[in-house]
């Protein structure tokens, strides 16, 4: 196997509400496990803070329906003409990339959520963008309707939480990464979470390849390999 394509070919762990470091953000994950029928969150901030990891875990969780509005978005008009939502939870990311028709789809998505919150045929609405519902750039009342119930701003993680987070899932995978391997990670590589899972993975690999404990030496070996543009911005070589 091309050793450029390791990060790519070992995707993260499966998303979950439990592999999901909150930091500060306990609050919106605890709205997320008591969202039932009825009840919607919406949920914003920064690239890197994991509203994707949260939109994809509770949909998994639930049984639930993800659409990711940059590539499916067209997904959303069946599901609101269909007599019934079939879903009890519906979980629509990159709200900001929603085109006209998109946007006019999560409209009446929202109005037949509300219609049935109250009755046997209420569901769960979650919904993830990168702006606060008040200045999203969607037509006025779809932004209105985006502030209707539940709303949270995901802070990202301080170093101190990487570093748990880190040494966690190092742990899930029966890793012994040493405080040197994780200061190198944290202070040269990506700090988006879900790069740091992927990095982890490649090394495991990596180091049962070459047979070697995982060390610096053999992080910087296996990140010189990596010859995509975005990998070789991930990191600092000097």
């Amino acid at each position: 196997m091309p050793q450029q394509l390791i990060l790519e070919l070992q995707p993260p762990p499966a998303p979950s509400l439990d592999n999901f470091i909150g930091g500060r953000n306990t609050a919106a994950v605890q709205a997320l496990h008591e969202c039932g029928p009825g009840k919607a969150v919406y949920l914003w901030g920064p690239p890197g803070v994991g509203r994707s990891h949260l939109l994809r875990a509770i949909a998994l969780d639930r049984n639930g329906l993800y659409v990711d509005a940059r590539v499916s978005a067209a997904a959303l008009a069946p599901i609101v003409q269909d007599d019934t939502i079939a879903h009890a939870l519906i979980a629509i990311d990159n709200v900001q990339t929603l085109t006209d028709s998109g946007q006019a789809a999560l409209f009446a998505l929202y109005n037949r959520w509300r219609e049935s919150s109250a009755s046997t045929r209420g569901f769960c609405l979650v919904l993830a963008g990168d702006q606060a519902p008040v200045v999203m750039p969607v037509r006025e009342d779809l932004r209105t309707r985006l502030g209707w119930d539940l709303v949270f701003r995901l802070e990202p993680l301080s170093d101190e939480e990487r570093v748990q987070a880190l040494q966690n899932q190092a742990s899930a995978r029966g890793l012994d990464l040493s405080q040197e391997v994780i200061a190198w990670v944290l202070t040269h590589y990506s700090r988006d979470m879900s790069h740091l899972s992927a990095l982890l993975d490649a090394l495991d690999r990596y180091s049962i390849e070459k047979h070697r404990a995982i060390t610096v030496p053999l992080l910087k070996d296996l990140l010189a390999k990596q010859s995509s543009p975005d990998a070789n911005r991930s990191y600092d070589r000097s």
